[in-house]
């Protein structure tokens, strides 16, 4: 099969797809196709994009490649959109980023950062499949563990765990989310890096293929 042929089907397979998809994952719908050669065709894409100016760009978010629009042009998009983007309170993003830079954090650790009882707010980030049970410490009680999905990377652009920005930055994360139509935050943005810089280091993340099986339905 002809290189231009196989850079076309994994166009169509990015479009088509509903969440992101990972070089290995195009390789198999592809014959004779290997996962770096798809990966290399998926940069030649986004670098066609880039050059001709489109109006979507080829992101490498959540270990895999995703087609979706251009920031700047979020509010023209929004313009069309029937449901709109997930609403995140201020409690929410605080405890999400403690989970973040924690993980695997249990909920008494989650509390003791932010200072309140989260428990509401922890449910409310399960059902959005922004969070998800990471197993049980080892220690009497054996307390749930929690860490981020791979949507939490997609819904706010990151290829990564790595890609985390400094708590001081961490802002400016939710800002792009926004910008980008994923997040509508309900009240101010800004997280109380100080409180934070409390948190340990984030351990080091389970494989993807064991973050989040499947694909979540979309948030709300």
């Amino acid at each position: 099969m002809e290189r231009d042929e196989q850079k076309r089907i994994v166009e169509a397979l990015i479009l088509a797809a509903g969440e992101p998809l990972s070089a290995a994952r195009l390789a198999q719908a592809v014959p004779r196709l290997t996962p770096a050669r798809a990966r290399e065709l998926a940069l030649e894409l986004r670098a066609d994009y880039e050059r001709e100016g489109r109006g979507f760009e080829l992101a490498e978010v959540a270990g895999g490649f995703q087609l979706r629009t251009r920031p700047e042009l979020a509010e023209f998009v929004q313009r069309l959109e029937q449901e709109r983007p997930a609403r995140l309170s201020r409690a929410a993003l605080e405890t999400l980023a403690v989970i973040a830079y924690r993980q695997p954090a249990t909920r008494a650790e989650v509390e003791h950062v932010r200072g309140v009882e989260c428990g509401p707010v922890l449910r409310s980030l399960l059902e959005r499949h922004l969070v998800r049970i990471a197993g049980h410490r080892e220690v009497p009680g054996r307390p749930m563990l929690y860490g981020t999905t791979r949507r939490f990377l997609e819904v706010f652009g990151l290829a990564s765990l790595e890609d985390l920005p400094s708590l001081r930055d961490l802002d400016e994360l939710v800002k792009a989310a926004s910008e980008a139509g994923s997040v509508e935050v309900e009240v101010e943005a800004e997280v109380e890096a100080a409180a934070l810089e409390e948190a340990e280091e984030p351990e080091a993340p389970a494989d993807a293929e064991d973050e989040d099986p499947g694909h979540p339905p979309e948030l709300h």
